[in-house]
């Protein structure tokens, strides 16, 4: 088998390897989406992070031509003009617009005591598909702070991963009561732990929805009065009892069927 005399990728120790290899790393460029959210506003590079992993571990270089998104919605076809792996600069030669989903799907969850569970439910509900997530505190919260640039990182990484171009909104934490009296223009339900409720979920929902999901303990007697009065409606997920996290990606993949 032929073999090459260049360098793996970043990571990877450095020795010969065969073509093979070469044709893993083409098909992994195929697949790969770069991002820059004030494209729009005129900003033609890539920043550290980004130049560094297209110039130096997929070997991008000027006259390459590369896809960018700008988690607004929009898709990119660029050519690189300088393969700096500290600021990759380009030029934009086409843009595309995602195809844009029926409905609006808006998730609100207590977030766990173990942030790579709630984590996790970020990353999988962006994959599925997600308009907006927001963070409430709740009486049996476990968790009361949240650090929202780490979850828009992961939120981003997924977006990516799942061939997406818009990157849902995610909200800073605020108290259930203070999310409780904001207004929302669809249909507001709420996610609670009652086997003798018989409105589910995929039953009762219609185009723009909003599911609030509730801590481990789940919410208050007091709490679920507040959100009738607010308008919500108590719903079913299933006969199982699922834990903070499980509960938002069975909302998320209901709100996308």
């Amino acid at each position: 088998m032929l073999l090459c005399k260049k360098k793996r990728p970043h990571g990877i120790e450095d020795k010969d390897f065969t073509v093979p290899d070469i044709a893993l790393i083409h098909l992994i460029r195929n697949m790969q989406l770069f991002y820059q959210p004030l494209l729009l506003e005129g900003v033609n590079h890539l920043d550290s992070d980004e130049s560094r992993h297209a110039v130096k571990v997929l070997r991008y270089k000027e006259g390459d031509e590369i896809t960018i998104i700008d988690g607004k919605g929009n898709f990119y076809t660029a050519k690189i003009l300088d393969s700096n792996q500290r600021k990759c600069t380009f030029t934009v030669i086409e843009k595309r617009t995602e195809k844009r989903t029926t409905g609006y799907r808006h998730i609100a969850i207590a977030p766990t005591k173990n942030i790579d569970r709630i984590e996790w439910f970020v990353e999988k509900a962006v994959e599925i598909g997600i308009d907006r997530i927001s963070f409430v505190k709740s009486h049996n919260s476990e968790r009361t702070v949240i650090k929202t640039e780490r979850i828009e990182r992961k939120a981003i990484s997924a977006m990516k991963q799942s061939i997406k171009a818009k990157l849902p909104q995610i909200d800073e934490i605020v108290s259930l009561k203070a999310f409780l009296q904001e207004a929302f223009d669809c249909n507001k339900f709420i996610a609670h732990v009652d086997f003798d409720n018989p409105k589910h979920l995929k039953d009762e929902m219609e185009i723009d929805n909003l599911v609030l999901i509730g801590p481990e303990g789940d919410f208050s007697d007091e709490e679920l009065s507040l959100a009738a009065d607010s308008g919500y409606v108590k719903v079913s997920l299933g006969e199982s009892r699922l834990r903070t996290e499980t509960a938002g990606i069975v909302a998320a993949h209901i709100l996308n069927l």
